[in-house]
């Protein structure tokens, strides 16, 4: 790699790695004629946002495009408040602007790392909210036919930390803008432990933002301190039967019922139970205050993440009969990689 191009301030983690070159996007038009460009040419070619949701296993030979956009449209309809965000907006910058706008909706999603462009990809969400649920639309670039394109919230095909763009979409899409649709009058989701004590007759936006913040910050790691992508595991979605028999054998199994009859299991329980929760591994460990985030003590490299998480999945699917998931995509030397290949 010619004059390679540090990647360490642009991943979460804080992983040395580089690439060959980096291109700072701020228009749509300049990341449509950069992005065509290099999928014209076959260049390796790695969109990041925020950096906080990639495992870097090796160095990339290609080119990263840094989406650098910013833009927030909105429009008040007579049930909700119209969004039109850029892709390189701040996830949470963007909760701060609907709060102080008095624009409800997003604060259950506080301080959920990355941008607004990166949401739709994973559907992130937080304390019984998901993305999908403020969702109206998405527009993307189409990589082969140059084109933007415009999908509504069905079309983008949302699951558990899934979408569309993962599956179907994965490496022909770069997301450009967001539309979000925020209902009103409000109503406030308070399903998740501490915010049940609050009564939603009386229960403001600022006091549920706040209480959210409150707790992440008591359990997630900041990784400007300690270096990680927020939750490194998927809660695994089990049938009632395998709930039923894990619950059996452990009575204090966490698991929360879902609409189609299934129920999630709490990744962070199975992992603290299995006894790994501060368990250390040349320079990496599992977060001492929440054992669902994998932290870099300063010295570790990708690919001993990688040995850590696939470690975990072992004891966990052997203590319990449960496989676990990665949250985070894995970027080797020419892109994704799945863990069992990083």
């Amino acid at each position: 790699m010619n004059n390679p191009t540090s990647l360490l301030p642009y991943n979460t983690f804080g992983l040395a790695h580089s690439c060959s070159e980096i291109l700072h996007i701020d228009t749509i038009e300049a990341l449509q004629a950069q992005c065509l460009r290099l999928h014209r040419n076959k260049e390796p070619m790695l969109v990041l946002g925020g950096g906080s949701n990639i495992v870097l296993t090796d160095d990339f030979s290609g080119t990263v495009v840094l989406i650098e956009t910013h833009g927030i449209e909105i429009k008040a309809g007579e049930d909700a408040y119209y969004l039109t965000v850029a892709a390189g907006e701040n996830w949470h910058d963007l909760v701060l602007f609907c709060l102080a706008q008095g624009i409800p909706g997003l604060e259950n999603m506080a301080l959920i790392p990355g941008t607004v462009g990166a949401a739709p990809i994973q559907n992130i969400g937080a304390y019984g909210v998901e993305f999908c649920q403020a969702c109206d639309w998405v527009e993307y670039l189409d990589l082969d036919s140059g084109k933007l394109v415009r999908l509504s919230a069905e079309q983008c095909q949302f699951g558990y930390r899934d979408s569309v763009f993962k599956q179907a979409l994965k490496n022909k899409a770069v997301i450009t803008q967001v539309g979000l649709k925020l209902v009103t009058p409000w109503r406030p989701q308070l399903s998740y432990g501490p915010l049940k004590g609050f009564s939603a007759e009386v229960v403001t936006p600022q006091e549920v933002f706040d209480t959210v913040c409150q707790i992440r910050r008591s359990k997630l790691p900041d990784p400007h301190k300690l270096g990680n992508a927020g939750s490194f595991f998927k809660n695994p979605v089990v049938t009632v039967l395998e709930y039923q028999r894990l619950a059996q054998n452990f009575p204090d199994t966490v698991g929360y019922a879902l609409e189609d009859g299934r129920v999630k299991l709490a990744a962070g329980w199975l992992i603290e139970r299995a006894g790994l929760k501060g368990y250390e591994y040349q320079g990496a460990a599992v977060h001492n205050e929440q054992a669902l985030v994998l932290v870099n003590l300063g010295s570790a490299t990708g690919q001993v993440i990688c040995d850590l998480a696939r470690h975990i999945i072992t004891e966990v699917n052997r203590k319990f009969g449960v496989v676990l998931e990665p949250e985070p995509r894995l970027i080797g030397l020419h892109g994704e990689v799945e863990l069992a290949n990083a």
